[in-house]
């Protein structure tokens, strides 16, 4: 799925059939040399066969690793550290205290609900690694804030050095995923932090309800064109016969 971000324009553009490197060349051959070169910014996330074709179609534009998605792999590594820690826990006949706690440890605190507010402040006082790598985890939200790439790229440092001193392994994996992607990672301040695929979760959310109302279509066609006309901002079809009647207009399309 490639979605156009434009600040005035947001929509999908194009449909690949599996997630291939061939796939998405067939997206920029389906683009064009001309429109290719003159693409300014592209948002993705860090699948490697993504960086390398846009870096040999598109590699003059900005290439910016989308903030969701590495915010969302520090959460996949909260809750890898989560996981890990229940079974000794419990094997060690301590109550299970991280029971319920998988959304508390991954939410932002002002998007808790009451209850699970309650739950994360029990939770803190509690010398756990799935503790620390939360508050690493928030911690790290600050990189986001700030407007000197300078500045942001001691913070980084800094943040990685704690994390590596953490001895939290999945934690560690997210620092290598940094240090080896920073180039691409601080490009997000040379698209002074306008450009995200944030909104991509909400094409995501239409797209799950779109498919559910064509459950049934039989041919990859059909349920393209679903999508494409509840989420491709196509242009509406001009009406051909207009009725009024009772001080109401009623349109019909032949």
């Amino acid at each position: 799925m490639v979605y156009q971000l434009d600040e005035g324009c947001k929509r999908l553009l194009w449909i690949g059939r599996d997630r291939t490197a061939q796939t998405l060349l067939r997206f920029f051959r389906f683009l064009g040399r001309e429109r290719s070169a003159s693409l300014k910014f592209v948002c993705s996330d860090m699948w490697r066969a993504y960086l390398t074709v846009i870096a040999k179609k598109a590699g003059q534009a900005i290439h910016v690793l989308d903030r969701f998605h590495i915010m969302q792999r520090i959460g996949t590594a909260i809750d890898q550290v989560r996981a890990a820690e229940v079974k000794p826990l419990r094997d060690d006949g301590y109550r299970p205290i991280l029971s319920g706690s998988r959304w508390v440890l991954l939410k932002r605190p002002e998007t808790l609900t009451e209850k699970q507010a309650v739950k994360l402040a029990e939770l803190l006082p509690y010398h756990l690694a799935s503790i620390r790598a939360h508050l690493m985890k928030e911690d790290f939200q600050r990189f986001w804030e700030y407007w000197s790439p300078s500045w942001a790229g001691t913070f980084l440092d800094q943040w990685c050095n704690r994390a590596m001193q953490s001895r939290i392994e999945p934690m560690r994996k997210v620092v290598g995923m940094l240090r080896d992607k920073r180039d691409l990672v601080f490009n997000w301040f040379r698209a002074e932090g306008k450009l995200s695929a944030g909104i991509v979760e909400g094409f995501s959310n239409k797209l799950k309800r779109t498919t559910r109302k064509a459950y049934g279509f039989r041919t990859q066609e059909a349920w393209e064109i679903a999508l494409y006309h509840n989420l491709g901002a196509l242009p509406q079809a001009k009406l051909t016969h207009e009725f009024c009647g009772r001080g109401e207009k009623f349109h019909v399309k032949t």
